[in-house]
């Protein structure tokens, strides 16, 4: 074959590949988002806990021996509830088995009212449980307002190893708490600064006092001494009810704001998600607000693991940055960097009430999200009751792949969630149905968990 021979050959097999690669791209879709993966998971049990009273579940963690441990707060003393007998509100902690059987329950408080908020797993194999307390007798010896925030170490077994009460005269609440890379904790909540005139910012260079809610951050050591405690805020309510700690060592805190000055300099509405970043002395290094003119609220953030992170609550605005509002309010869930800046965010939800309140990253890279739902259409197949538990989880986009309603004729509310080691779900919350997807009411309100597997 002479060399011209083999340029037409080559010339013929080229033009071939590239006829038969634009035929092939031509009817390939693959250009276009993909569909989301569906999975399919099914109910392996549902439980419920509690007494004739109230009682409610605000968080879970799974325990080194694969059960579960979660943490709310009882006013019941009866039924599941063995060692208080003051019907005002106590810190509940609760362990089960894998299979939902009761293991220990253990109360702590005073005679007055306290309630857990979060109960996070401690590098030494025990638990730390943060909320707000009323009392200044039995296990919490001091409390200084209308409520302190109120934190306790406990051991695997719930056997208390330490508690430290902050705050002043007037409401002040923490809602989450994180375990720091060195050991120590980071709480977050919010401060009344007005009731404590000024109080509770050891930055002695800032002297304004101003707002009857701020967000408060308060870094403890390993064995619970206040190491800072900084506020942020403006002069109406500005309340933080979650943090992370971000890898630079400082914190991200979020929740809402309803100012418009001081640290707030983006007001988009009524309450907007707010979002406060710090070193890891608690100095403010970016804040940021998101969100349209009417009520949005963050309830929840999660680190994506590469310098991002994702937040949910919920929101009643139909504009700003919000797009595709789907009724009274929606799950909203937004993404941002590590500088604030927004990089997606989708709602979620139906013509009705919607909201997420509880997200943890899974293996796989996507999240699980719990809530509760009173909508039956668009992105809500079903709706038993008045309030429904609601979950999803997303991949790393926030697309949707699992999406399912549980509950009964009454109202249900899902509060936080996690994924197993075996890559089951649990979701934890309340529940005030005996019908349905619920198998018992015992009291007014009920802790429940509700464990899923795929299938």
């Amino acid at each position: 074959m002479n060399f011209k021979q083999l340029s037409h050959q080559l010339f013929a097999i080229a033009t071939a590949i590239l006829t038969c690669w634009s035929c092939d791209t031509a009817g390939d879709e693959s250009n276009d988002p993909p569909e989301p993966l569906t999975i399919n998971r099914e109910v392996e049990w549902v439980k419920t806990f509690g007494g004739s009273n109230e009682d409610n579940i605000l968080s879970v963690v799974e325990a080194t021996d694969g059960g579960y441990v979660l943490a709310g707060y009882t006013q019941s003393i009866d039924g599941d509830i063995t060692d208080k007998t003051d019907p005002n509100g106590d810190f509940w902690v609760l362990k089960v088995s894998a299979d939902g059987e009761v293991v220990w329950s253990r109360t702590y408080g005073g005679t007055s009212d306290d309630r857990a908020e979060k109960i996070i797993n401690t590098s030494d194999g025990g638990y730390a449980v943060v909320g707000y307390n009323r009392s200044m007798d039995e296990d919490a010896t001091v409390n200084q307002g209308l409520q302190d925030y109120w934190i306790i170490k406990i051991d695997a077994a719930g056997a208390i190893q330490w508690q430290k009460s902050f705050g002043f005269a007037g409401i002040d609440r923490a809602f989450s708490l994180i375990q720091t890379r060195e050991g120590g904790y980071f709480i977050t909540g919010f401060l009344d600064v007005t009731a404590s005139d000024g109080g509770g910012n050891d930055d002695k260079s800032f002297t304004a006092k101003h707002g009857v809610g701020e967000f408060w951050g308060i870094k403890l050591d390993a064995t619970g001494e206040r190491e800072w405690r900084r506020f942020y805020g403006g002069t109406n309510n500005d309340r933080s009810y979650d943090a992370v700690q971000t890898e630079d060592g400082g914190f991200i805190m979020v929740g809402s704001s309803e100012s418009e000055d001081f640290d707030i300099t983006d007001s988009k509405g009524s309450y907007d998600f707010w979002i406060v970043k710090v070193n890891a002395e608690g100095t403010k290094l970016w804040q940021k607000s998101y969100g349209g003119t009417e009520i949005d609220i963050a309830y929840a953030i999660e680190a994506t693991g590469d310098g991002k992170y994702v937040i949910i609550g919920d929101s009643r605005s139909i504009n700003g940055d919000i797009s595709d509002a789907k009724g009274n309010a929606d799950m909203w869930i937004i993404q941002i960097d590590e500088l604030g800046n927004l990089l997606w965010q989708k709602s979620i939800g139906g013509t009705a009430f919607d909201t997420g309140r509880g997200i943890r990253k899974m293996k796989d890279g996507g999240f699980i999200i719990t809530g509760n739902s009173r909508s039956n259409d668009m992105d809500i197949k079903e709706n038993k009751g008045q309030s429904d538990v609601w979950n999803i989880t997303v991949d790393p986009t926030g697309d949707i792949t699992w999406n399912t309603t549980i509950g009964g004729s009454s109202s249900e509310f899902g509060e936080d969630c996690i994924e197993t080691t075996d890559k089951k779900i649990i979701v934890v919350g309340n529940s005030e149905s005996n019908d349905f997807d619920v198998p018992e009411n015992k009291g007014s309100k009920d802790a429940i968990i509700i464990k899923y597997k795929e299938n």
